[in-house]
């Protein structure tokens, strides 16, 4: 069985969406976001997702673009 984080069910606290939105400005993978904040991947999608956030990376070069 996989271990659920201590804070499953719980509400987001303002801080904590403060801190989603800091850190997916910052480019940050949806699973550290995770890590960070004691919420699994799918948590912290669904969470962006409710306030208009995207995780998409907004810095990487395009694949196969060799420099």
């Amino acid at each position: 069985m996989a271990n659920w984080p201590d804070n499953k069910n719980k509400h987001w606290t303002p801080a904590q969406v403060r801190e989603l939105k800091q850190l997916a400005g910052q480019n940050t993978p949806t699973r550290v976001i995770g890590l960070k904040t004691g919420r699994t991947p799918a948590a912290v999608q669904a969470k962006a997702s409710d306030v208009g956030l995207s995780l998409k990376p907004t810095n990487q070069r395009p694949y196969g673009k060799a420099k």
